[in-house]
């Protein structure tokens, strides 16, 4: 509940996940993000079900609640569902709302019994589901939603401890290990005979800094920058840090900078647990610690409306509108023109985004190499699968196609 109104606060589903399962037992952490997870993702069929817009607002996540457990976690029995459900009622809003919520949950079991809902495109808003349609057409985004429907894969990048090193203690625990797709990291997976699959800060090497959290994509994004070896290299939209640390285990040198305060905490955590040597500090591109022409390479991990990381952040899907694209893009041309002013003749920019919108993503491109001629693509050949490349030589994974999270990067080397 707690997660659920912060967001319907405005917060994020990242941020109030981190603040309040520390707080909760193993097992009750488990549960709460499931939940908590569970009714982001589909919302928008359980308001249809519970038919909300009647309901008191003071109900609303406690219907939800009730409803998704009802409908999609076969271990709760339903009249637990119901009675818990029925006891944050009276606790919100007194016994009349009790009896509401009662009634209602009763009616939804019979109508659904205990059997897991069917997931489709009524979980997404309508206006981002024809959007898509018309980007990718209707079997694509078919696929898209489903994905981001479905539980995130858990991938790890090794940090301190080898690859090898990394499986060979996971394994020892019980879990299965494999590849990630494209060589990107190790996906990690419950076995049969284990009953609970524990958060990563549980998992043998976390507090060691044997391995960061990164989603293939992400890691791509890395290996797609390039970077070379001993190359000063800034990282301008930095937090929470899996890039500047995969950047510096390639042998780069690392300054990364953020704007957000808040994410600095994460950003130095993430770091200092990976045990790489890189400078963090609190600035925007704009007061950037470098004076300009004077980096190597800049990368621009651009803040953006998250339309490939879905998956992974269920309240995303209700918190973007049109506006929120139009914003971004607008946010991420200014980004990038000021990075390009930090970055020395020879030398490179990366830009990088999780979205899959192309305002976002070959569109700034686009206009950015129209408005500075100094600049010119230079994709490296081979450092990612020829799959993953569009045919600019622009990097771009798509969740319904490559099974990974979306992202898109461009790398330009500065020509004069």
């Amino acid at each position: 509940m707690h997660i659920l109104q912060a967001v319907r606060s405005g917060g994020t589903f990242q941020a109030a996940r981190d603040r309040v399962l520390p707080t909760l037992a193993g097992r009750d952490r488990r549960l709460a993000y499931e939940l908590a997870a569970g009714v982001l993702r589909g919302r928008a069929d359980l308001d249809r079900r519970l038919r909300l817009r009647h309901a008191d607002p003071r109900l609303h996540d406690v219907l939800r609640l009730g409803a998704y457990q009802l409908a999609a976690l076969a271990r709760v029995p339903a009249y637990a569902a119901v009675a818990t459900s029925v006891e944050l009622a009276r606790e919100a809003a007194g016994d009349a709302a009790a009896r509401y919520v009662n009634q209602a949950l009763r009616r939804l079991a019979r109508e659904t019994g205990n059997r897991k809902r069917e997931t489709g495109e009524n979980t997404h808003p309508s206006w981002l589901v024809e959007r898509w349609r018309r980007l990718f057409g209707a079997t694509d985004t078919t696929r898209l939603v489903a994905w981001n429907d479905t539980k995130p894969n858990l991938t790890l990048q090794p940090a301190r401890w080898s690859a090898d090193v990394l499986a060979l203690e996971l394994r020892k625990v019980g879990f299965g290990v494999e590849e990630a797709p494209h060589g990107a990291g190790l996906r990690v997976s419950r076995l049969d005979h284990v009953s609970r699959f524990p958060f990563p800060v549980q998992l043998p090497g976390y507090s060691e800094g044997g391995f960061i959290v990164q989603d293939p994509a992400h890691a791509l994004v890395c290996r797609y920058a390039a970077i070379p070896p001993g190359a000063l290299v800034y990282d301008a939209c930095a937090a929470p840090g899996g890039k500047a640390v995969m950047l510096e285990r390639g042998g780069a040198r690392v300054v990364a900078g953020d704007a957000r305060p808040e994410r600095m905490r994460r950003l130095a955590e993430t770091t200092r647990r990976a045990g790489v040597a890189i400078r963090v500090t609190v600035a925007d591109l704009l007061s950037a610690p470098l004076a300009p022409g004077t980096a190597s390479a800049v990368l621009v991990d651009a803040p953006c409306s998250a339309t490939g990381t879905m998956a992974r952040h269920p309240d995303a899907r209700w918190r973007i509108t049109p506006r929120t694209i139009v914003h971004a893009a607008r946010r991420q041309r200014a980004l990038l023109a000021a990075a390009a002013t930090l970055v020395g003749a020879g030398g490179l920019l990366v830009y990088s985004t999780c979205s899959l919108e192309p305002e976002e993503n070959d569109d700034i491109v686009t206009e950015f190499l129209a408005c500075h001629p100094e600049f010119g693509r230079a994709p490296v050949p081979a450092a990612v699968p020829a799959a993953l490349l569009t045919p600019d030589g622009d990097l771009q994974s798509l969740p319904q196609r490559d099974g990974i999270d979306g992202a898109y990067a461009a790398r330009f080397a500065r020509t004069r």
